[in-house]
């Protein structure tokens, strides 16, 4: 009998190691396809689709630089829908982005795509203890993949705010299992004259972000993957 145990024990052990091997292969693969994948910019075609655009804002200067970034971008009709996301506790940013619509909204002469106003758990509030935090920022991840999952966007449009980073981790794992390919567009802010944010830099370390673009020419040649726009204020 103890024999039998054994035979059987062996015979397991290498096909759960050839398994185990099998799915870390394969994840690596899908990793390294991403990562190739991801620095190519969206595809030019003849009839281009509309691409549902998730926009998140960030207080004070973030939404100011990304009004004047979509102030270019919505007089064309291929970022549709678009989702507007901001902190629980934002309400300015969101009045921003009404105001922003109803200009493009009246520009288009009455015609506008389909548009929503949403807002997100903060992962940590300014001057939150870092205990109390890790209850909110478990609560900012699940509302954050719950709000990902119910929009799936083609296209993540960000500038720097931290409510962006959870959103743009739960992109990325979507493009890993299959649910859906999102385009991640981070703009550097403006006041990051020598060294990214920290928001930026964790996309840019973790190659999450397709594109990045940076304002000042002493960033790009920092960091050389980034693309400078010069100033977009």
């Amino acid at each position: 009998m103890e024999n039998q145990h054994d035979d059987n024990c062996c015979f397991f052990t290498p096909s759960i190691i050839t398994v185990t091997v099998s799915v870390v292969l394969i994840a690596i693969t899908r990793v390294l396809y991403i990562l190739c994948q991801s620095g190519k910019p969206l595809r030019p075609s003849k009839s281009p689709k509309p691409l549902s655009t998730l926009i998140v804002l960030g207080s004070g200067g973030h939404t100011a630089e990304m009004i004047n970034v979509l102030n270019v971008l919505l007089h064309k009709d291929r970022f549709c829908p678009r989702f507007y996301v901001a902190a629980a506790t934002d309400n300015m940013s969101l009045q921003k982005a009404h105001l922003l619509e109803e200009n493009v909204f009246n520009l288009n002469g009455g015609k506008g795509g389909s548009t929503q106003f949403l807002q997100i758990y903060r992962s940590r509030e300014v001057g939150q203890s870092y205990i109390t935090s890790i209850g909110t920022t478990f609560l900012a991840l699940v509302h954050a993949l719950w709000l990902m999952i119910r929009i799936r966007p083609q296209v993540v449009l960000c500038n720097g705010p931290g409510t962006c980073v959870p959103l743009c981790v739960i992109a990325f794992l979507f493009k890993m299992v299959g649910v859906r390919w999102s385009s991640v567009f981070y703009v550097e802010s403006i006041a990051r004259v020598r060294k990214l944010s920290l928001s930026g830099l964790l996309l840019y370390k973790l190659r999450i972000a397709d594109q990045f673009f940076v304002q000042w020419p002493q960033l790009q040649r920092k960091y050389p993957r980034a693309h400078y726009v010069g100033c977009l204020m």
